[in-house]
C-alpha cells in the first residue's frame, strides 16, 4: 500500500535552529495527518503518512542548497539532479534555516491539486515559511504530462529555431474588437511571434469575446499569408469556469493557435487540464495576475523558482509570463534570474519552458535581458512598441532586426 517512496519540498523557515526545528515540527503533521503528534496511530501513518525532516541547516552556513537533491533512491525520494540551484536573493536578514522535509507520494493521489495542498495548504496560512524547490521522483512526475510544446516545439511551431521569440499584447482595454485587430494585423505584419490579448481582455462590451477572437485570428492569419511568417494570435480564455472551456473551443475555431490564462483566477489544475487537451492541442502561456502575494514577501510564499518556473511547468503552461527587472514592477534582477532556472531546471521528463519576461519593458532593455537570459526567452513589450514612434509596423521590424543583430 506504501511504497516508501518520496518526494521532498526544500522550505526556508524564518527563525532560530530551535525555532525552524519546532516550525518543521509541526509542517510535517499539519500538511499530512493534521492531529496531534502524541495521538497519530504507530505503524504505517506515524512511519510514512506523516512528514519527515530530512534536513535543517541554518541559512548562514549554505553556499548552495542544501536537502535531498542530488541523492537517489527511496532515502532522498527525488531523482538525481531533479533540484538545483543556488540560494534564494530574497532572504531577509532575519535568521532562517533551509529544511528539507520529505513526504510519501501517495499522500498525493498524483493529483496536481492534493500535490501543492501537501507542499504548501495549511502551512501557507502560518508565517515565516516560504516554498524554496520542490524534488519529484519519477514515479510522481509521471502522474503530470506537463507542457505539450515546451521550448522546441514552440520553435518548432514559430519557425524560429534559434533566437529569442517576439511576444506583444494588445491594449489598452477600452478599443473595440476592430481596433484590436487592426493592432494585431500591425504587429503581425511587422515581424512579432506571438500576439496576445491584454490579460485584462475577456468579454467586454466594447470588445466581446467571440467578435475579438475571430476578428485577430483572421488579421494575424492575413498577415502571415503576406509575410511568409509563422505569428500566432494568443487569446485570453480566463473565465468562469463554466465558459472556460466553450471559449478556448472556439478560439481554435476560428484559427487561434495558442491560449493564455490566469492560473491564479482560473485554477492551476484548471490550466494543466487546458494543456492535456488533446481535442486543443494548442500552446499555454501562464499569466502572473494574481500570483503576486505568493513572492513578493521575503518571509512568506513560495519562491520565484518554484512557483513560475516548477509549478507552472508540471500545469502544463509552454511560457509563463512575469515581471521582468527594471520595469514597473519590483521583481529583482536574481529573482528573474532563477525564474528562467526554474523553466530550465531538470524535471524528468517535464519539459523546459520559455521565461516570458514583461511589465513595463522598453526596447532599450533588451541588451540588458540578452545578458541575463541568453537567446531561450520570450521577451514581452507591449506599450513599449507603442513608445518608439508612430508607425506599429515599423516599430516591430525594428524590434526584430534589433534581437536578431544581437543574436
Amino acid at each position: 500500500m506504501i511504497s516508501g517512496e518520496r518526494f521532498s519540498v526544500i522550505y526556508r523557515l524564518v527563525g532560530s535552529e530551535k525555532e525552524a526545528i519546532k516550525k518543521a515540527l509541526d509542517i510535517c503533521l499539519e500538511q499530512t495527518v493534521e492531529f496531534p503528534e502524541e495521538l497519530v496511530p504507530r505503524g504505517m501513518i506515524r512511519d510514512h503518512v506523516v512528514g519527515r525532516i530530512e534536513s535543517v541547516t541554518p541559512i548562514s552556513d549554505v553556499s548552495v542548497r542544501d536537502g535531498l537533491c542530488g541523492r537517489t533512491g527511496t532515502e532522498a525520494g527525488a531523482t538525481a539532479g531533479v533540484c538545483a540551484g543556488t540560494a534564494s536573493a530574497t532572504e531577509g536578514s532575519r535568521p532562517s534555516c533551509r529544511v528539507t522535509i520529505s513526504y510519501a507520494v501517495e499522500t498525493t493521489s498524483g493529483e496536481l491539486t492534493q500535490l501543492l495542498n501537501v507542499i504548501f495548504g495549511n502551512i501557507s496560512i502560518k508565517p515565516g515559511i516560504v516554498v524554496e524547490e520542490i524534488c519529484l521522483p519519477e514515479s510522481l512526475l509521471k502522474s503530470f504530462r506537463g507542457p505539450r510544446f515546451g521550448r522546441q516545439g514552440l520553435r518548432k511551431l514559430l519557425g524560429v529555431p534559434h533566437r529569442p521569440l517576439l511576444f506583444t499584447a494588445l491594449k489598452p482595454m477600452g478599443l473595440s474588437a476592430a481596433e484590436l485587430a487592426k493592432m494585431a494585423y500591425e504587429c503581425a505584419l511587422g515581424g512579432i511571434d506571438i500576439i496576445k490579448d491584454d490579460h485584462g481582455l475577456t468579454n467586454q462590451v466594447f470588445a466581446p469575446y467571440e467578435e475579438r477572437v475571430r476578428l485577430c485570428a483572421e488579421a494575424v492569419a492575413k498577415a502571415n499569408r503576406e509575410t511568409g511568417f509563422n505569428a500566432i494570435y494568443v487569446p485570453n480564455v480566463t473565465a468562469p469556469y463554466n465558459q472556460l472551456f466553450q471559449r478556448a473551443r472556439f478560439a481554435k475555431e476560428v484559427g487561434a493557435q495558442g491560449l493564455m490564462i490566469s492560473p491564479a483566477l482560473a485554477g492551476l489544475d484548471t490550466m494543466r487540464e487546458l494543456a492535456d487537451d488533446d481535442s486543443l492541442a494548442l500552446p499555454i502561456f501562464s499569466h502572473p495576475a494574481f500570483q503576486g502575494s505568493y513572492v513578493t514577501s521575503a518571509e512568506n510564499g513560495i519562491s520565484h523558482f518554484a512557483l513560475f518556473g516548477q509549478i507552472t511547468r508540471l500545469a502544463g503552461a509552454d511560457g509563463v509570463v512575469y515581471p521582468n527587472f527594471g520595469g514597473r514592477f519590483s521583481f529583482s534582477r536574481e529573482e528573474c534570474r532563477r525564474i528562467a532556472e526554474g523553466t530550465e531546471t531538470p524535471m524528468g521528463h517535464i519539459q523546459p519552458i520559455f521565461p516570458c519576461p514583461g511589465g513595463g519593458m522598453s526596447l532599450e532593455a533588451i541588451p540588458d535581458m540578452l545578458q541575463v537570459y541568453g537567446r531561450d526567452v520570450t521577451f514581452l513589450i507591449g506599450g513599449g512598441l507603442f513608445r518608439h514612434g508612430p508607425n506599429l509596423v515599423e516599430n516591430c521590424r525594428y524590434f526584430r532586426e534589433m534581437v536578431e543583430k544581437m543574436v
